[in-house]
C-alpha cells in the first residue's frame, strides 16, 4: 500500500493542502495520504493567538470529512514535543507502513539537507514527493533534486500541476477565510473565535 504523507502545523489547514495532496495521490497512485499536525514545530516558534493542538486536529479532521482518501494521524501529537520527521517515519514503518512518500512544498526540499534532522535516514525510509509553490520554481527544484539524488541517493518523485498557493499566515491575519477553508472549518474557526475571527 502506498501512503502520502502531510505534515505541517496546519494552523489553519486550507484547500492547498488538499491540493497538494490530491495531486501526489493522481501523480503516484497513493492508496491513502496521512495529515499529520504537528506537536511542536521543531523550526519555528508558533505565533501569538495560535489556535491549540486540539483545535488544529480538529479543523484537520474537518478539512478531510468528504476525503475517503486522506485522514488525520494524530501519532507526532501523541508522541509530544518537538516534531521530527525521522521520528514519525520511524514510528510508521513500525507500525507496518513500507511504500512512504513525505509530500514536500519549494521550501522544504530546498532547505533540506541543512535544517532538517536526519535527512539521509528520511530519504531512506521514504521517496520525497516534491509540490512546487509556483510554477517558476521548477528549475531550482530540479536542480536541488538532482544533487540529492547524487548525494545521498534520494528517490524524488517531481509532482507537477497546477499550484494553488495560499498562505495559512495571510488567513491568520485575516485573509479570504472562506475563499480558502471548506466551509465547515471556517465555521469551526469563527465559532471558537481562532485567530481574531
Amino acid at each position: 500500500m502506498r501512503t502520502g504523507i502531510l505534515g505541517g502545523t496546519f494552523n489553519p489547514p486550507h484547500l492547498g493542502h488538499l491540493h497538494a495532496a490530491r495531486l501526489a495521490r493522481e501523480a503516484l497512485g497513493l492508496d491513502k495520504v496521512l495529515f499529520i499536525p504537528t506537536n511542536i514545530p521543531p523550526h519555528k516558534a508558533l505565533p501569538e493567538d495560535t489556535a491549540t493542538v486540539a483545535d488544529r486536529c480538529e479543523m484537520v479532521r474537518l478539512l478531510l470529512a468528504d476525503t475517503p482518501w486522506a485522514r488525520l494521524d494524530t501519532l507526532e501529537v501523541a508522541r509530544g514535543g518537538a516534531s521530527y520527521t525521522v521520528d514519525t517515519l520511524r514510528a510508521l514503518h513500525a507500525r507496518g507502513e513500507r511504500a512512504l512518500y513525505l509530500i514536500v512544498g519549494t521550501d522544504m526540499l530546498l532547505s533540506f539537507d541543512r535544517i532538517w534532522r536526519a535527512p539521509e535516514e528520511i530519504v531512506r525510509l521514504s521517496t520525497l514527493a516534491v509540490c512546487a509553490r509556483d510554477g517558476d520554481d521548477w528549475d531550482a527544484l530540479a536542480d536541488k533534486a538532482a544533487r540529492l539524488r547524487q548525494t545521498m541517493n534520494a528517490k524524488i518523485e517531481m509532482v507537477r500541476g497546477e499550484s494553488l498557493t495560499i498562505s495559512s499566515t495571510e488567513l491568520r491575519q485575516g485573509g479570504a477565510l472562506r475563499r480558502y477553508t471548506p466551509p465547515a472549518v471556517a465555521d469551526y474557526i469563527e465559532r471558537n473565535h481562532l485567530y481574531g475571527y
